[in-house]
């Protein structure tokens, strides 16, 4: 059996197949580099960054970006109800210099990951303590805190989901979420 295994790995390793891990088709179905068996192409969730500095503090958050791909994105692939990564791939991380309030949360100075909790009317965004991890392994008493979303709907559907700082002055800023039909955001503002 064991030689077996080998030569599996073997063969798979000389034909560039890749075996995704088996979570990769929970919380949104996207799976780490996923190239419908092209060797060797684009990831269909590829990694992104938004980052933007705010009165000398430096926000960043990384993250994969999944697209539309003619699906049914939230109610559909994005449960209501259920925690979703904000993403795809490895769980999605901000990193602040600074402490922030988002919304009515405090955050301190450090490094979080982002999560949300989607729902028909109302979505809140979720910032847990744990990092380092797969973007489906998610643990409830690491949450250092959940604020609601501002949910608006975009003007025509955005295909890739998108992750960006705007209206930034002194010490504030707004996080958007953009993706198909909703813009969701928040209120960030450095705490000196």
């Amino acid at each position: 059996m064991k030689k077996w295994m080998r030569t599996a790995a073997v063969a798979a390793m000389m034909t560039g197949l890749a075996v995704a891990p088996a979570l990769a088709q929970q919380m949104g179905g996207m799976g780490a580099a996923q190239t419908h068996g092209k060797a060797n192409a684009a990831p269909l969730s590829p990694p992104a960054k938004a980052s933007v500095m705010v009165a000398g503090a430096s926000i960043t958050i990384d993250y994969s970006a999944p697209s539309v791909r003619k699906r049914k994105i939230f109610g559909g692939l994005v449960p209501y109800g259920q925690v979703w990564r904000t993403g795809a791939n490895a769980a999605t991380t901000l990193k602040t210099t600074a402490n922030l309030k988002i919304g009515s949360l405090m955050v301190p100075a450090g490094t979080y990951t982002l999560y949300s909790m989607p729902g028909a009317d109302a979505w809140k965004l979720i910032v847990n303590k744990q990092t380092g991890q797969w973007g489906t392994v998610y643990h409830a008493d690491q949450d250092l805190g959940r604020v609601e979303l501002k949910v608006a709907k975009n003007a025509a559907p955005v295909e890739k989901m998108k992750i960006e700082f705007t209206h930034t002055h002194g010490a504030m800023t707004e996080l958007h979420i953009v993706w198909a039909d909703l813009d969701l955001s928040a209120p960030v503002t450095v705490v000196k």
